[in-house]
């Protein structure tokens, strides 16, 4: 789905930019430039790095508990 009508970019693509280490929504517009033009994009792409960020979280915490357990 594209996010970023101005440029082009899509919910892969800042996905992708957040997983690759893009932490803010700065460091999302230098990856890809999605949120350079209007910015009227902004809030769908902080809630994809909130959503990968918590996506990363649960996996690293769910990593710790299995080894602990193992």
């Amino acid at each position: 789905m594209i996010v970023c009508h101005c440029n082009g970019v899509s919910d892969r693509a800042i996905r992708k930019a957040v997983r690759d280490g893009a932490r803010s929504r700065g460091e999302v517009v230098q990856a890809c430039a999605a949120g350079l033009t209007c910015g009227g994009c902004a809030p769908a792409i902080d809630e994809i790095i909130r959503v990968e960020r918590d996506r990363t979280v649960g996996s690293s915490l769910l990593g710790l508990a299995e080894l602990a357990t193992g």
